[in-house]
């Protein structure tokens, strides 16, 4: 399987409607063939209950079109959320893009 990987770069508050224009987003990106997202939260300051919500939420709609979605940059007060919510065993999380880019593709290739 030849992998299309697409980066999705949020900014600011990740809360209910950001959440559900990430899904729109997503759900347009895999109407497209991509079958790895990467969500780059290097901008992002604060999530709310909604935001993780869509996240997961995400996180299903990418998994029931068989493809795989990953998390990187996040900041502290995100990276405690995750942790405190169990969601750091759900995505798999890297330090930036580059690590990305090391870890996981240079492994696929």
């Amino acid at each position: 399987m030849n992998s299309n990987v697409r980066t999705i770069k949020l900014s600011g508050i990740l809360d209910g409607v950001r959440g559900n224009e990430l899904r729109r987003e997503i759900n347009d990106i895999l109407a497209d063939g991509t079958n790895i997202l990467l969500i780059d939260m290097k901008e992002v300051n604060f999530v709310n209950s909604s935001g993780l919500g869509s996240l997961v939420s995400a996180m299903q709609v990418v998994r029931n079109a068989n493809a795989k979605l990953f998390v990187c940059s996040i900041n502290d007060q995100v990276r405690m959320l995750f942790e405190l919510t169990k969601m750091d065993r759900i995505f798999q999380n890297f330090v930036d893009q580059d690590d990305f880019n090391r870890q996981y593709l240079t492994a696929k290739e």
